[in-house]
């Protein structure tokens, strides 16, 4: 398939947009994130969804370890937030970028998210350079009025929600 398949890949993959995620956890004290927009929803019976996590990410054997972590969808005004948890900060830095708080069961989640779904890792399979970890949903805070944070094409947009269905570049 080569150089050439893998560049076209990339370049139908652009095309394609995604909500912007935090994924977070926590382990032995320390709170764990990054942004995502690997994340899809599995199934409604049981509810669950999954992440994509490269294997080389910090946040990786954190959340593996733990058992549970919890997806932050973004509001279309927290690319700040994309962009710390995307960046390289170092992990207490990050989480000093928007309003975090923890959960009755330990995991950090986003005051201020579009929603934030806590979950039990159920199943993980590895995938190339990731893993997929499907995630059983056991919590569920859904705030505010849609507007998502996306990515699409290497860059943030906005999608305005709300039944409009069209995006606009930030």
């Amino acid at each position: 398939m080569g150089e050439r398949f893998e560049a076209d890949f990339r370049k139908a993959m652009r095309r394609l947009a995604s909500a912007v995620t935090v994924v977070t956890a926590a382990h032995e004290g320390d709170r764990h994130g990054m942004t995502a927009t690997a994340v899809t929803a599995v199934s409604d019976a049981p509810p669950s969804l999954l992440a994509c996590v490269n294997r080389s990410a910090g946040l990786h054997d954190p959340l593996l370890a733990s058992g549970r972590f919890c997806i932050n969808i973004l509001h279309a005004d927290q690319s700040g937030i994309a962009e710390a948890f995307g960046g390289r900060r170092r992990k207490d830095e990050r989480f000093a970028v928007g309003e975090w708080v923890t959960s009755a069961c330990g995991l950090p989640f986003l005051r201020e998210a579009q929603a934030s779904i806590f979950c039990d890792v159920d199943c993980v399979t590895p995938y190339g350079s990731h893993s997929v970890v499907i995630g059983r949903i056991s919590d569920i805070l859904v705030a505010g009025h849609v507007a998502p944070l996306l990515y699409q094409d290497g860059r943030y947009t906005v999608g305005l929600g709300d039944g409009i269905d069209w995006v606009v570049p930030i």
